[in-house]
């Protein structure tokens, strides 16, 4: 414990003698196993290993064909994503063009409609009535009473019978109006 009793910060004997290197420390390699031939002083052995990587790879066709027909499905799938995607901004354009037409018409009906208010007044109707039309305010004595001596009255209307496909018919259009 006699790192307890120093006054440095840092005691790097206590963790490691070679505490003057930071890089790791690298593993011997083994040479490659030679063998002595009679006729010449130098030979690599051949293994078994080595051959097998020499060699070139055969692939299986079936699974050479599963994956072909897969990348050629993930492409698919992500081509009709694309041109969802295209088609769906082409349509959003196209629906933020009509709003904004349909904005711009509004406009300029509202003007048309505070313009037509403004050039028709009731005082202007008046005096066109009167002046090129020649036509007046209607008096009491213009005005025609009638009394009936029996009373009011009130009719029952017979409906002829209608099937079911015809009530059917009435009943949607009476929903639109």
């Amino acid at each position: 414990m006699a790192y307890n009793k120093s006054n440095a910060a840092y005691d790097l004997n206590l963790f490691d003698d070679d505490f003057g290197t930071s890089a790791p420390k690298r593993r011997k390699q083994e040479p490659a196993k030679k063998t002595k031939d009679k006729k010449s002083g130098k030979l690599l052995k051949f293994t078994e290993e080595h051959a097998n990587k020499s060699r070139k790879r055969r692939h299986n066709p079936l699974k050479l064909a599963v994956g072909v027909l897969t990348a050629a499905a993930v492409t698919f799938v992500i081509g009709a994503i694309i041109v969802g995607q295209v088609r769906l901004t082409e349509l959003n354009q196209e629906i933020i063009t009509a709003q904004t037409t349909l904005a711009d018409a509004r406009s300029i009906y509202t003007q048309n409609q505070m313009k037509l208010e403004a050039s028709l007044s009731k005082a202007d109707i008046e005096k066109y009535a009167t002046e090129k039309l020649g036509m007046t305010k209607a008096s009491n004595a213009q005005k025609e009473f009638i009394s009936l001596e029996s009373g009011d009255k009130a009719e029952v209307s017979v409906q002829k019978s209608e099937n079911i496909f015809t009530r059917f018919i009435e009943s949607i259009k009476n929903l639109w109006s």
